[in-house]
Parts: C-alpha cells; sequence; structure tokens
C-alpha cells in the first residue's frame, strides 16, 4: 500500500517496533500480542504511521493465534504438524517482512490477516 507520506524517522522507529516486539512471544507468553498493543496504545494518537503499523501487527499476531489454535486442533488427525510448521514459518517471514517495511516507511498489509482493528 502506497501512500505520498514520509514518515518521520521516530515514526518508522516506533512502526518498525510495533513489528519486531512480536518476538517478545519467545520469552512472554502472549508478548507477541501484548508488546505490539502496548506500542499501538501509547502511540496511536500521535502518529497515522504508528496507528497503522501498531493496528496492522496486532491483527496480524491475533490472527496468528487463532490459526495456530486451529492447526493444534488438526494435530488430532495428523495435518496439524504440518500446519503448524506452516504457520510457525509464515509468521517469522511475514513478521520480519512487516519489520523492514516499516523501517523503510511504508505502510505494509499482511495477507491472510483477520481485521480485528480498523
Amino acid at each position: 500500500m502506497n501512500h505520498p507520506y514520509t514518515p518521520h524517522p521516530d515514526e518508522k522507529q516506533f512502526a518498525m517496533l510495533a513489528h519486531v516486539i512480536a518476538f517478545a512471544g519467545f520469552i512472554i507468553p502472549l508478548g507477541n500480542i501484548i508488546g505490539p498493543l502496548i506500542i499501538w496504545l501509547i502511540k496511536k494518537d500521535q502518529s497515522h504511521y504508528v496507528d497503522f503499523h501498531g493496528k496492522e501487527s496486532l491483527n496480524f499476531q491475533i490472527s496468528i493465534m487463532i490459526y495456530g489454535i486451529i492447526s493444534a486442533i488438526l494435530w488430532l488427525v495428523v495435518i496439524g504438524i504440518v500446519a503448524s510448521i506452516a504457520v510457525g514459518i509464515f509468521w517469522l517471514v511475514l513478521t520480519i517482512i512487516g519489520t523492514i517495511r516499516a523501517t523503510e516507511g511504508q505502510f505494509y498489509r499482511y495477507p491472510l490477516t483477520i481485521r480485528f482493528f480498523k
């Protein structure tokens, strides 16, 4: 999504943080959702750019959690193992891409994301 807007370096930094902080989920339970939520709540009224990326990251992380739960349930029929691996790789790659795009000043939308926050 291209917009004729050039974000300030501070905006890029917080937008990038909204994506990269999702890796906190490796250390803190639900950190992948809590991290982007905190960044978004703190900065959403100060920057349209950070508001966009915060919501986008939060929506993606919640969507991934739902896909992960569905994959875990599907373990009962073996396909869930493959689905869980696919969801994990999908999450890792797209979180990195979102982080890079935010740093570059682009408005990035994750694919296959349920838009809980608009």
